[in-house]
């Protein structure tokens, strides 16, 4: 990956990086006897920042192009140094490497689900994955926050915490996004512009940047999947007609049978006239179908769940219904001592000592015995 020469004295002459690799990130020069001579060249290619570092302190850093290393050349070195009045004799410096090319297809995942209070299903777990790239933008920040005192650096050094980076921070996004569970996987793109937008202040912190992110699949418990599909098809059925099919599929099924229609005291070939005859009643019975139906009185409201509020840490939290509350029992996210309360309570109390609440606990089982 690198290569230098040395002349008379064993001095450094020439100061390059020849990268081949697609993973290395960084790459620490090997000084032959710790040694630069005057006037050496340093060559930077594109995609490549080079960096001084003299003591463990960054000095000087070099674009990509091709320098005479003097001391105008080298101000912060120089000053580090003390040379006054410039140098001539070889010098000692550590020269890193920085590739600042992007680094593409970087695969991310949530190793745990991700718990979301929706509005529509209460407390969902959602899992997700897909890919990002990045690239170094500032390799001093670079050096000082990940690489330290590394000869090397690869892309699966820094693998694992940019993952963890990823997962806490998309984390955050998902609860702040005000989307709907159901609205996840058809709004990918968009979730994964938010979700950048939340990622590049953490990602600059360590002189890096977030040049792409891609959401790529964002999945349900497969029952709440089963939930949402019934829920958004029922928009989309118009319940007369379906209805109207059933009743004619029915009168169908029980014309071809024996024991039915056909069967019930007429016998199978009556003919044609009781053909007619039958079409007519059912055409009858339908009119007196719609009749009723358009003279009935429209069914009485559906009644709210209750909703429950439970204290935590001396915060409120919830609403909750009673199906939560006996989930968090289970979890032991509730107990008979937490203080809860709903519409029409006059003060907080414990929940054991509201009835209709108390038989949460009655599933959840005691301590084991010491």
């Amino acid at each position: 990956m690198g290569i230098f020469s040395g002349i008379s004295h064993e001095l450094i002459d020439i100061i390059e990086w020849t990268d081949d690799s697609s993973n290395v990130m960084l790459w620490r020069f090997p000084r032959w006897q710790n040694e630069i001579k005057n006037g050496a060249k340093l060559v930077v290619r594109q995609a490549q920042v080079a960096v001084f570092v003299n003591e463990g302190k960054i000095a000087d850093v070099f674009e990509p192009g091709t320098y005479t290393l003097e001391t105008k050349n080298l101000p912060v070195l120089t000053t580090l140094k003390g040379w006054k009045y410039g140098f001539n004799s070889p010098f000692k410096a550590e020269v890193y490497f920085v590739n600042t090319k992007q680094y593409t297809d970087q695969k991310w995942g949530t190793k745990n689900p991700i718990m979301l209070n929706d509005e529509k299903f209460g407390m969902v777990d959602l899992r997700a994955f897909g890919t990002y790239a990045f690239r170094v933008s500032d390799a001093k920040k670079f050096i000082e926050e990940i690489v330290g005192t590394n000869s090397a650096f690869t892309t699966e050094d820094i693998d694992g915490q940019l993952r963890s980076l990823m997962v806490t921070n998309l984390t955050n996004a998902v609860a702040k996004s005000n989307m709907g569970v159901e609205k996840f996987s058809a709004n990918l793109d968009e979730f994964s512009v938010f979700a950048k937008e939340k990622l590049d202040p953490t990602f600059a912190e360590y002189g890096l940047t977030l040049t792409k992110l891609i959401v790529e699949n964002v999945s349900l418990p497969p029952e709440l999947q089963k939930e949402i599909y019934q829920y958004s098809r029922l928009g989309k059925v118009d319940m007369s007609k379906l209805a109207q099919m059933n009743v004619a599929n029915s009168i169908q099924t029980a014309a071809a049978n024996p024991g039915g229609l056909a069967g019930a005291g007429m016998g199978i070939g009556v003919g044609f006239g009781m053909g007619n005859m039958m079409a007519n009643t059912m055409g009858q019975s339908m009119n007196q179908m719609q009749q009723q139906q358009q003279a009935a009185p429209p069914p009485p409201p559906i009644p709210q769940a209750i909703q429950y509020f439970i204290a935590v840490d001396g915060k409120q939290t919830g609403p909750f219904n009673e199906q939560q509350l006996s989930q968090m029992a289970q979890s032991g996210a509730l107990t008979r001592e937490s203080l809860i309360w709903k519409n029409g309570m006059a003060a907080w109390t414990a929940a054991g000592q509201v009835p209709e609440v108390a038989n949460v606990f009655g599933a959840v089982p005691p301590p084991l015995p010491a």
